[in-house]
């Protein structure tokens, strides 16, 4: 028989996933594979919190754009000719096309279908052959705006306008990576986004996993960053991202066959920045790779209880790009890496066939998957007020 998801019962039972990380277990598998989870994740996440959709640098100049997607909702980032950084829905007003696609620099958000053109503040500019529409006055036509937040370069939207500002909560992070100086590193713009077949909190608590990269990805590549020596910092309760430091087995340890940086050494780092990788997470949404010569980004984008999108991009030094040989180190190093993330996709793709069976256990944590805990309460903490707010407003 299908077991009941929304009510007290479920969500009393979530606490455990919060205890310390040597008593805490995982959350239930519904919270993985259940479509009425994810209906109600949507509106307990996804509806309040900061969701990143891009790099700053992708809209420097006034037109530029860039388009993304979150929970289905496409988005259009662009930079008003007042210099300000917007975003909007990408959804024209008149009749559901999308007025922008992929990215670059227009003179205006033009829907192909029908020609409304919309400004960059959003307001409907120009509707050819509405002068008979009855009662139609386009000055009241404008796409949905967002609240946008610019951290480290990177750029959140929130669909909640009463949202509280991101960069407050994630103040630690924050100052584990000033000195990697991110608003300032340069990269090209990725490859559209991959589709997978599992929830997004599966490749999310990947991304940070510690405990598996000396199992999973045994061998000499992997083992320069051992699993026992991660370091995971106490956080506050209201943090909106947490970490993990990871120790490695020498100074400017990369992921390639020399075992060292191919890429210029990011120039304010310490000694001990350069002994070791960052591996962080902004949920729901983001997750950063953090070495001494490149980032590495992930960016998350909900589509369903099952499928998750996934755009990752790379940054590098200011000037790295245009020394020699740039693209051939560039190349190596991702081609070196393609064992490992081919290793992550097929774990990711047989958790799921686990969480759907009778026998999925709510196992245990090793104090390696600390970082899964801090995910838990993150998690944990949100599900538990909408639901309380829910059922507030509901008596």
């Amino acid at each position: 028989m299908k077991r009941q998801v929304l009510d007290d019962a479920f969500f009393a039972s979530l606490d455990t996933s919060t205890l310390e990380v040597n008593s805490a277990q995982m959350l239930p598998p519904e919270c993985y594979v259940s479509d009425e989870f994810y209906e109600f994740e949507k509106g307990a996440l996804f509806d309040r919190e900061w969701l990143c959709v891009g790099r700053e640098a992708w809209a420097m100049k006034p037109g530029d754009y860039f388009t993304s997607s979150h929970i289905g909702e496409p988005i259009v980032v662009v930079r008003g000719n007042d210099g300000v950084l917007r975003a909007f829905s990408n959804v024209c007003q008149h009749r559901a096309m999308l007025v922008a696609e992929g990215h670059g620099n227009a003179r205006n958000l033009l829907c192909q279908y029908h020609h409304w053109a919309y400004g960059f503040d959003g307001r409907l500019i120009g509707a050819p052959a509405m002068d008979r529409a009855v009662g139609f006055d386009k000055t009241k036509v404008c796409l949905p705006e967002f609240k946008v937040e610019v951290w480290l370069g990177f750029v959140f939207v929130n669909f909640d306008k009463n949202a509280e500002p991101l960069a407050p909560r994630l103040k630690e992070l924050g100052n584990a990576l000033a000195n990697y100086r991110l608003p300032d590193l340069e990269g090209q713009f990725p490859d559209p986004p991959t589709r997978f077949p599992w929830n997004w909190k599966v490749m999310m608590e990947n991304n940070n996993d510690g405990y598996h990269a000396n199992k999973l990805h045994v061998g000499p590549l992997h083992n320069i960053v051992p699993s026992h020596l991660s370091v995971f910092p106490e956080l506050p309760e209201n943090t909106a991202g947490y970490f993990r430091w990871n120790g490695t087995q020498h100074q400017d340890a990369a992921f390639n066959p020399t075992h060292r940086a191919l890429m210029p050494i990011f120039p304010d780092l310490s000694e001990a920045e350069r002994n070791r990788f960052i591996f962080g997470q902004v949920p729901p949404t983001l997750s950063l790779v953090v070495m001494s010569d490149m980032i590495t980004y992930m960016i998350l984008h909900a589509v369903s209880a099952n499928e998750v999108a996934m755009t990752r991009g790379w940054l590098v030094a200011p000037g790295a790009m245009k020394q020699p040989l740039f693209q051939e180190r560039l190349r190596i190093g991702q081609e070196s890496i393609k064992s490992i993330v081919a290793q992550d996709l097929h774990v990711d793709e047989l958790i799921p066939v686990g969480l759907r069976s009778r026998f999925a256990a709510r196992g245990r944590y090793s104090w390696q998957e600390q970082a899964q805990r801090e995910f838990n309460c993150w998690l944990v903490r949100r599900y538990k007020k909408s639901w309380q707010n829910g059922k507030t407003i509901q008596g």
